[in-house]
C-alpha cells in the first residue's frame, strides 16, 4: 500500500473535522497528483499534528477533506539544528536547504559575506521556502524548517545567540578549536559560500562566541561542506541513530 499523500495547509479545524486544500498545495494534488475525491490524505498544518482526511470534494481552486484522525508526527528531530549558509550559485541553495530538511534541521538561514557573489531577492526566497516543505513532505516530516535570509554575515551570526553550541565551519584552520562529535543541547551551524571566508569574518565569528571547526584537509565544495556539517551534527545529537 502506498503512503497516503501530504498537504500542507493553514488551517484545520477539528472540531468541524472539515479542512480545504488550496494554492499551490491545491495545483500540486489536482494537476500533478491527480488526487480525487474519495482519496485517503494526510494534512499538516505545521503544529507537529499529522491529520488523516478523506478528500470530499475537488473544487476549481481547492479541494474540501474530512478528518477522520490525528496523531502526533513522530519524524520530527528533537535536537534543534541551526544552519548558516552562505548564498549559493546556481541552484546550489536549494539542494542544501533540502538536504537540511531532510538530516532534521529545524531552521536554516542564508546570508550574504565578503567573498559571496551570489544573490538573494524575494523570488529566490520563496523558492527556498517551497523547496524546504516539499522535501518536508517527502521525508515525512510534520513541519517545515524556517528559511531566512540575512544580508549581513553579522546579522546572521547574531540570529544564533541564543544557542548553546555555535561552530564555524572555515577552510583555513589547520585544526579543529572545537569537537562537532561531542555535542549535546542545539546546535548553530556556520559554513560559507563558494568564496570562504576572510580571517576578519572568522575574528567575527570568535567574538561573538563561535567556534572555529575543520573539516578535514581536503576542501570540499560549499554545498558538500554544509550537507556535510548539518550530518555530523545530526549524528552527534542522536538525529541518525
Amino acid at each position: 500500500m502506498s503512503t497516503p499523500r501530504r498537504f500542507f495547509v493553514n488551517k484545520i479545524d477539528f472540531e468541524t473535522r472539515e479542512a480545504y486544500v488550496e494554492g499551490d498545495e491545491f495545483i500540486h494534488a489536482k494537476t500533478v497528483l491527480r488526487v480525487e475525491e474519495g482519496s485517503e490524505i494526510v494534512l499538516l498544518d505545521g503544529s507537529g499534528k499529522e491529520y488523516t482526511a478523506i478528500v470530499t470534494k475537488v473544487e476549481k481552486h481547492r479541494l474540501s477533506a474530512h478528518i477522520t484522525g490525528v496523531t502526533a508526527g513522530n519524524r520530527e528531530p528533537s535536537a534543534d539544528i541551526y544552519l548558516l549558509c552562505g548564498a549559493l550559485k546556481g541552484d546550489k541553495t536549494e539542494l542544501v536547504v533540502q538536504k537540511a530538511t531532510e538530516l532534521g534541521v529545524n531552521r536554516v538561514g542564508v546570508f550574504s559575506s565578503e567573498y559571496c557573489s551570489a544573490y538573494m531577492n524575494e523570488n529566490k526566497l520563496e523558492r527556498l521556502k517551497k523547496v524546504a516543505k516539499e522535501a518536508a513532505k517527502q521525508c515525512l516530516r510534520s513541519r517545515v524548517p524556517e528559511v531566512t535570509y540575512f544580508g549581513t554575515l553579522k546579522e546572521a551570526l547574531s540570529s544564533a545567540a541564543n544557542y548553546e553550541n555555535k561552530l564555524f565551519a572555515c577552510e583555513f584552520l589547520e585544526h579543529s578549536c572545537g569537537d562537532i562529535s561531542y555535542l549535546s543541547g542545539n546546535a548553530a551551524l556556520v559554513v560559507g559560500s563558494e568564496g570562504g571566508f576572510s580571517e576578519e569574518e572568522y575574528a567575527l565569528a570568535q567574538s561573538l562566541g563561535f567556534t572555529g571547526i575543520s573539516l578535514g584537509k581536503r576542501i570540499l565544495r560549499a554545498e558538500t561542506a554544509a550537507i556535510a556539517v548539518c550530518a555530523l551534527a545530526a549524528f552527534a545529537l542522536g538525529e541518525l541513530k
